[in-house]
């Protein structure tokens, strides 16, 4: 990796490098510059979640492309696949989001799109780099009369909502069906029930009221307590919570059970495989994906292949296998047939459609897969050394691994945008599984804290 991009874009504590005013201002000249192509106007899309950081990192980006000759169309609050959808459908050059995803609202990030909605390759993303530190674009400023303007896009959410619905055959209706949502006070706050309302459904939102602050704060994909006490009082039949930029999606059933992007993927691949949609036979997981989903997988007849931790590797891995459906157990779960990027939303809606097309309930589908009993700590660190070169680290998971044997696993990684160790074990029970996780964590904590 370069200096400014993670695993998903840049990301960082808001006002502090990389993510400064300043910092998005270079940014944005450095895509524009990327884009631009002679005899064309090019045009790049800005949408951001809710985080109060966003209006200076939005101002600074629309500053520095338009100083470079781009206009820059802004849509406000819109879930990352939003943006990604927009950018291929009005045919920009690029689109961009300012988001930290599920991170707590102090964070913020950038994320970049391709013309054609996907995310930028890391060649493109290291020639972005390199504009940047060369401190020298002030040297490709167009002339006053060249320089680029910036607009409001109106109507962005409606052609939004347009495309999700269009994931939903017409010959399937929600009528009847009770969905509550879990915005998690960010970029769908506006919009995640209109495409489930408009297809029939009866709706209920909550955590829908962002101040700028309160973003995935107690609430979203990776809170969904609240969302399951809802789904009960309601007596719905299904919930869906979002992060904090939609693109991942955590389900609630009709009993109060919470179902992860693992369980969530098994139950739409059994529905695409009948269809004749799941291409190639081929889901694609990642190393974090829960034991039983290989198992469940199997014995639906389908295969599996496995990813190193993050959608862009997912994705990656897709295009080069051929598969129509992979992702990640945290819930971000890409439908190639249909976008290309984790959609949380349209995710919702395929799983409302197997429920369809079963004619069961979504507890009954979640049995379709057997959850292993499975611990994640995230242990925060001071630095991010190769965890092979630490013996006493080496040492603790060798001695797990060995008494776990073929009944569990272990997984010792860096997160990809925070200094954090992430420590997973999955067991046999769940009191093994975290005393050998613990056990784990003591050692890192004592190590890199």
């Amino acid at each position: 990796m370069g200096k400014l991009f993670g695993t998903d874009g840049i990301r960082g504590v808001a006002n502090e490098y990389p993510m400064t005013s300043e910092m998005a201002l270079r940014i944005g000249m450095a895509t524009a510059h990327l884009f631009k192509r002679e005899g064309h106007q090019p045009r790049i899309i800005i949408g951001k979640d809710t985080r109060v950081s966003g209006y200076m990192l939005e101002h600074a980006l629309v500053s520095g492309i338009c100083s470079m000759g781009v206009d820059a169309y802004m849509v406000g609050p819109m879930p990352t696949p939003g943006v990604a959808f927009l950018t291929s459908n009005m045919r920009a050059d690029a689109g961009i989001v300012i988001s930290a995803s599920h991170n707590p609202f102090q964070d913020n990030g950038i994320k970049i799109f391709s013309s054609d909605g996907y995310k930028l390759p890391d060649e493109k993303e290291l020639e972005i780099e390199g504009m940047i530190f060369a401190n020298n674009m002030q040297l490709l400023h167009p002339s006053p009369n060249r320089l680029g303007k910036a607009y409001n896009l109106e109507g962005a959410r409606g052609r939004y909502i347009v495309f999700l619905k269009s994931s939903f055959p017409k010959s399937y209706t929600l009528e009847g069906t009770r969905v509550v949502l879990d915005a998690s006070n960010g970029a769908t706050h506006r919009m995640a029930a209109k495409p489930f309302f408009e297809i029939g459904a009866e709706v209920t939102t909550i955590f829908a009221d962002p101040n700028g602050e309160n973003i995935n704060d107690g609430c979203g994909s990776q809170h969904p307590e609240k969302l399951a006490e809802e789904v009960l009082a309601q007596g719905a039949d299904a919930g869906f919570a979002f992060d904090g930029d939609g693109d991942r999606v955590i389900a609630v059933d009709e009993q109060g059970g919470v179902l992860t992007g693992d369980q969530l993927m098994v139950i739409c691949a059994k529905m695409m495989k009948e269809e004749g949609t799941l291409t190639n036979n081929l889901v694609v997981g990642t190393v974090m994906s829960n034991l039983g989903f290989g198992i469940g997988l199997r014995k639906l007849g389908i295969e599996m292949a496995t990813a190193p931790v993050g959608d862009r590797y997912v994705l990656e891995m897709m295009k080069e296998r051929g598969a129509s459906l992979g992702g990640e157990d945290s819930g971000h779960i890409i439908f190639l047939n249909h976008h290309t990027t984790g959609d949380g939303i349209l995710s919702a809606l395929q799983v409302l459609l197997a429920m369809k097309k079963e004619n069961k309930p979504l507890s009954e589908l979640a049995r379709l897969m057997d959850v292993f009993p499975q611990k994640l700590i995230n242990v925060d660190v001071s630095s991010k050394p190769d965890i092979a070169t630490i013996p006493e680290i080496v040492e603790v998971i060798a001695a797990v691994e060995t008494q776990l044997g073929d009944k569990g696993r272990v997984l010792v990684r860096y997160s990809g945008t925070q200094n954090m160790c992430r420590v997973m074990v999955e067991g046999p029970t769940n009191e093994e599984t975290e005393t050998c996780c613990c056990r784990i964590v003591d050692v890192v904590k004592a190590k890199l804290a």
